[in-house]
């Protein structure tokens, strides 16, 4: 099979999916354009043991000389974390990557797409992008939105970066037919609070209860993915309205330095890291722990029904 030629799966994540074992999927864009050295290798390693901690295997992905891999050893964790020039990748870049050679980190969508290459269906990650903020008239929409409509991949996240526009990332979904499924909330969070003033389209209150919903989603063969909204823990969460100031003031910047496509992200988050002094960087680290607990635990569960997909 050609794709065998391309895919790389560590011996114990390989067998743990032979095994329908439960086996979550991280991504590395976090690790290479999120977080600063050394922050971002101590947090590889916690989120790591926060998943096995929950009962399920880690399976972060990168791409690392022409393989799309599933499962990192410390060396390449640390490689991901610590080199510079690291390609940030999404979708249209997966192919150029592999073919050059060139490390890549991968992004919520191409996250999803590897995670669905190996036959895992869930994916923890901080936020999911969206509709940037006047998208309506740039245009600037991750391609995470049109990989969860068409890549059945649960995506377990804190909501959608505060950096969006809400809204219309809802809207976008809802046309998609991704459905949005908060957990023990009936509000979907905007990542650094738990509450953006936007709903849910359904509230469920358990792991097997998530769990047993994306069982029949795949079951029934529809082939979108699922947004599965947990909020961040109160304990760290930040205040919307200082938020909403913080926010507009990163996105002027941004726009007086003209930067734009896949830089924005990096950019706001670095820039509102700067105007929280710290706090920002603080909540992410939390939240995206919590994310992992949760997705390992819906991994369990969906383990536990037996069902082969």
């Amino acid at each position: 099979m050609i794709l065998r030629n391309y895919l790389s799966i560590t011996p114990e994540i390989s067998k743990m999916i032979e095994k329908g074992r439960p086996v979550v999927a991280l991504e590395s864009t976090i690790l290479s354009h999120g977080m600063p050295y050394p922050e971002n290798i101590e947090f590889s390693k916690k989120v790591e043991v926060v998943v096995r901690e929950h009962g399920a295997v880690p399976a972060t992905t990168a791409i690392i000389d022409g393989k799309l891999k599933v499962g990192l050893s410390a060396a390449e964790l640390e490689m991901m974390c610590a080199a510079e020039g690291v390609a940030k990748i999404s979708r249209r870049d997966i192919a150029v990557c592999v073919t050059s050679g060139k490390a890549g980190a991968t992004t919520v969508a191409s996250t999803m797409i590897i995670a669905a290459m190996a036959g895992i269906k869930v994916f923890a990650t901080g936020g999911i992008g969206g509709v940037h903020r006047g998208g309506e008239n740039s245009f600037d929409i991750s391609a995470d939105l049109e990989e969860l409509a068409n890549t059945g991949i649960a995506v377990v996240c804190a909501g959608a970066k505060s950096i969006l526009d809400i809204g219309l990332t809802l809207e976008y979904l809802e046309t998609a037919g991704v459905p949005v499924i908060g957990y023990k909330t009936d509000s979907f969070p905007a990542f650094y609070c738990r509450n953006s003033g936007f709903g849910v389209d359904f509230n469920a209150e358990t792991p097997k209860q998530i769990a047993s919903i994306i069982e029949a989603q795949l079951a029934l063969g529809l082939k979108s993915g699922m947004v599965i909204a947990n909020p961040i823990p109160e304990q760290y969460e930040l205040d919307f309205d200082e938020m909403e100031r913080v926010i507009n003031n990163a996105v002027i910047s941004a726009q007086e330095k003209s930067v734009t496509g896949k830089n924005l992200t990096p950019f706001l988050l670095g820039k509102i890291k700067e105007l929280t002094g710290g706090d920002s960087f603080a909540s992410n680290l939390q939240l995206a722990y919590n994310n992992a607990g949760l997705a390992a635990d819906i991994a369990v569960e969906l383990s536990a029904m037996k069902s082969r997909y």
